[in-house]
């Protein structure tokens, strides 16, 4: 009883949770062993829109033909029930540096969903998804320096990780206390207009979706995070792993996959992520990564094995994002005291010497070059 008073103490307060160990976790890796996967059905992408304390997002990201990198995102958080709050934020990347990145965070008004809960509404905002569950349309005018009318349309199967792409937390794991899940359209074709005061930016080109859930708060699920969202012409791979603080073992959960047009490859958790080279951020100690690996193994349906890999440097990073910039200073050391707390996000994409997926399945062997977007986020030690 005394540690349920904590972590419900914890949860609200935004206070530092006790250690409870890895049997306080489970897994989705756990459901893998049987099922590897799960395509995606148009049920699996209604906003689930917890009372509870949680953070949900839709994103989406850009590459298009013209060279451009962006991402559109819908984040709906509750904390504890008690207070719901709603955003959409924009950004298009300035890959050459000759300019600031645009970035455009908007708090939205008036939020509701459709009936099925499959469509996303707000002031001056909708993002809707087609009744054959496969184009999300996405409209916005909440911002003028960044009004979006884009339509992402997935070319291969959605997956989630075993069957229910959750993983759990709490001490009764048959009524857990938290929960992640990510919901992936790997591989996606996109059309539309980004219009900035400098004009309409067409983003015709490749595209990726991530629904996100985190069932508790963030910093109390994970500790830091590696995102990679590699585009080719042939194939597509991502990958998403998180660590867990102390409190649930430190333990590693990792959700990969890739697709080409048509089918999905591979899929699963037999993913990991490495950081070769390192060096320390003077502004905050995190070890900022230079040098990357990314790997995914598995079968596909027929059995053949899968293994590829992404390898290179990272060079100059597009972005250091401190994600409590914004929160007065005194707040953020009151914070970072009690719950740990130093959330930064580095985002890179390698513009001088594009990386490659070299992918092997069953005695084929591919190497394909692409364009990859990445992040390294640090949220506690």
């Amino acid at each position: 009883m005394f540690r349920w008073a904590q972590q419900a103490l914890a949860n609200v307060a935004g206070t530092q949770e006790p250690i409870y160990g890895p049997s306080a976790i489970k897994s989705v890796a756990e459901e893998t062993v049987t099922t590897p996967y799960t395509e995606l059905t148009r049920d699996d992408l209604r906003w689930e829109a917890l009372e509870s304390t949680c953070v949900e997002t839709q994103t989406f990201y850009f590459m298009s033909e013209g060279g451009q990198l962006a991402f559109c995102q819908v984040i709906y958080s509750s904390l504890a029930g008690i207070r719901t709050t709603c955003q959409f934020n924009c950004k298009i990347f300035s890959l050459d540096g000759s300019k600031p990145h645009l970035w455009c965070s908007t708090p939205l008004i008036n939020h509701e969903f459709s009936e099925d809960k499959t469509a996303f509404y707000a002031n001056d905002l909708a993002v809707e998804l087609s009744e054959d569950g496969t184009t999300f349309t996405i409209k916005s005018m909440n911002d003028p320096n960044a009004i979006v009318n884009l339509v992402v349309r997935r070319t291969a199967p959605g997956f989630k990780a075993g069957k229910t792409g959750k993983t759990l937390f709490g001490t009764d794991l048959s009524n857990p206390w938290g929960s992640m899940r990510h919901l992936f359209w790997p591989r996606c074709e996109s059309e539309g207009t980004i219009t900035t005061k400098d004009g309409p930016i067409d983003f015709k080109g490749r595209a990726f979706f991530a629904h996100a859930l985190q069932g508790m708060k963030p910093h109390h699920a994970a500790a830091k995070w590696n995102f990679c969202n590699f585009q080719g012409p042939t194939y597509s791979a991502i990958l998403m792993q998180f660590t867990t603080p102390p409190s649930y073992g430190s333990t590693v959960v990792a959700v990969g996959g890739i697709a080409k047009d048509g089918e999905i490859i591979v899929a699963g958790c037999e993913s990991d992520v490495a950081h070769l080279e390192t060096k320390s951020d003077s502004q905050n100690d995190w070890p900022e990564p230079t040098i990357i690996k990314y790997t995914w193994a598995g079968k596909t349906k027929d059995n053949k094995p899968v293994t590829a890999v992404i390898e290179g440097a990272l060079e100059e990073r597009l972005d250091r994002i401190d994600v409590m910039a914004e929160v007065p200073g005194f707040v953020k050391s009151i914070v970072a005291a009690a719950a740990g707390t130093k959330p930064y996000i580095y985002q890179y994409s390698p513009q001088k010497q594009k990386l490659s997926l070299k992918l092997k399945i069953g005695d084929q062997e591919v190497t394909e070059e692409g364009v990859i977007f990445t992040e390294a986020t640090f949220i506690s030690a």
